[in-house]
């Protein structure tokens, strides 16, 4: 139901007028219509000063209809023929099994430049689950500066502040649309951010504003960052994404990457909360080094690792890392033509 600038009970009227299915309705300078009278993928309705105009459904559609769990694009010329190889059928543990998943962490860290002495492993739960297997077992050592520019980084500031409870938490926060001042973070205490908000657009400009002789870790949420912008890999202690954000791929996996630094962490330090058994990285006071050759925690989908696979393949195939954030420049400034352009709609990053 659509009512355009009408008094409350006008409204109430259009409530009434809808449970005995009446479709339109001039009379009292309103304009009417049952919600499942125009179907979005048909046709839309626009309304404008209390007329009713239907606009008919384009006929240019995107050269790429396939979208993956992100909601991403998946690569141009993707098919579910490509994924004929998926060692499916098996157990992932079994050899061949391991192999595969061995070879996307060995592509991932090559892909991304990844430095010597990092290492890259397979998470469960997909980003959210990389994240919090990170904040739960880095989190607690030292004081914290939590960043939040937007709903998920919102999300790490209630987790910390509800779930972990620490004791001493900062928490610089900005609106929608702008980031907090960098430049008020205190590098002597654990640092966590998100490196591109994904649901606002903003993302960070630079990794110059990381003190590169910091005393604390830096915890970067990097989903809608990573293959798309650059890293600044000496600044950045653990990093996290997913598969489906900028790569297109299926849901439920992610990934996380972590420094010499946070390792030493990892195996010096003990939580004082329990740690679920999908979030545990060590055993015994020693990196559970399996996790970062293909031994995952838990049982991955081989149809979703053929699928990052193929699509790692193509990013290699187009020109690598460089190719990649070549891509995405060039779709944003698409994007921000048509804005300069168009009256009606502005960018919410400021």
């Amino acid at each position: 139901m659509v009512c355009h600038k009408q008094p409350v009970f006008m409204t109430r009227f259009c409530k009434f007028l809808h449970r005995r299915n009446v479709d339109i309705v001039e009379k009292w300078g309103f304009c009417y219509t049952r919600q499942w009278a125009t179907s979005p993928q048909r046709e839309a309705t626009i309304w404008k000063d209390s007329f009713m105009t239907v606009v008919a459904k384009p006929g240019v559609r995107p050269a790429n209809p396939h979208f993956s769990s992100g909601p991403c694009a998946k690569r141009p010329g993707w098919s579910l023929k490509n994924l004929e190889h998926a060692f499916l059928g098996r157990s992932h543990r079994a050899k061949d099994g391991k192999a595969r998943l061995k070879l996307v962490i060995d592509k991932t860290k090559a892909l991304l430049g990844v430095p010597d002495g990092y290492v890259c492993g397979i998470m469960p739960g997909s980003d959210t689950g990389a994240f919090e297997a990170a904040m739960w077992s880095l989190l607690g050592a030292r004081a914290l500066d939590i960043l939040a520019w937007e709903s998920f980084g919102s999300g790490w500031v209630s987790d910390v502040v509800k779930q972990l409870q620490l004791d001493d938490v900062r928490k610089i926060e900005a609106d929608y649309g702008h980031l907090p001042d960098l430049a008020e973070v205190d590098f002597s205490r654990d640092v966590v951010f998100t490196a591109n908000g994904t649901t606002s657009g903003v993302k960070i400009p630079n990794y110059d504003w990381i003190a590169a002789d910091r005393e604390g870790l830096t915890l970067v949420d990097a989903t809608s960052a990573v293959f798309a912008q650059p890293v600044d890999w000496a600044k950045v202690d653990c990093l996290t994404f997913s598969w489906q954000k900028v790569m297109g791929g299926e849901a439920a996996h992610g990934m996380i990457i972590l420094s010499p630094r946070a390792i030493e962490r990892l195996v010096s330090y003990t939580p004082p909360w329990p740690l679920p058994k999908i979030f545990r990285l060590t055993k015994g006071g020693t990196l559970i080094t399996g996790i970062f050759i293909g031994e995952t925690i838990n049982t991955p989908s081989m149809l979703a690792v053929e699928d990052y696979l193929d699509t790692l393949l193509w990013a290699e195939n187009i020109g690598g890392l460089s190719a990649l954030q070549g891509r995405a420049d060039a779709n944003a400034k698409v994007l921000n033509i048509w804005v300069d352009r168009t009256a009606l709609v502005a960018n919410l990053a400021v």
